[in-house]
């Protein structure tokens, strides 16, 4: 069993405020989609994959999706008027979200106060009864409703864009 740190407390202290229903299911350590998927066959609901990337202009966006997604991020920087994408650095995710590769989630937008990424949120999520992600470490995973996702993320004032995320074609 893992030990709740002091910024996850905060985390779950706050979805608790906010009377968000959710559920913490515990679990090994995962650091891809790939290693989830055996956990993800007990929890149900929408999985999630996310993507720290950072374009041509130095800004940084948190791309959530389902977690078999294939996204097209030429497509996906046009849609958001952003200059070419490449994935973000450890040590900007470390900076901004306060979390590691492997632990990303959209809920680490709440250690983000001096606003520095842009939350993007597939419309298939924000829609979700369930939605899977991490609560800042990859050794739980945390069920909560689209809907109430995307209420924390605007208390937080990191309210997301919500699109259809272009998936690329299967050539």
């Amino acid at each position: 069993m893992h030990e709740i740190n002091d910024i996850e407390r905060q985390l779950l202290t706050q979805l608790d405020e906010a009377a968000v229903t959710y559920k913490l299911y515990e679990h090994e350590a995962v650091h891809t989609v790939l290693e989830s998927d055996k956990i993800n066959a007990n929890i149900m609901g929408a999985h999630t994959k996310n993507l720290f990337l950072k374009d041509t202009h130095g800004n940084h966006y948190l791309v959530t999706v389902l977690a078999d997604k294939r996204v097209d991020l030429g497509i996906l920087s046009n849609v958001l008027g952003a200059g070419r994408f490449s994935f973000g650095s450890a040590e900007d995710m470390k900076q901004y979200l306060g979390v590691s590769p492997g632990s990303v989630t959209p809920l680490a937008a709440i250690n983000d106060n001096m606003m520095n990424v842009s939350i993007v949120l597939d419309e298939i999520l924000a829609a979700s009864p369930i939605v899977n992600v991490h609560p800042l470490r990859n050794t739980a995973t945390l069920s909560l409703s689209g809907l109430n996702l995307v209420q924390m993320l605007v208390k937080w004032r990191h309210a997301p864009t919500i699109l259809t995320i272009p998936a690329k074609s299967i050539s």
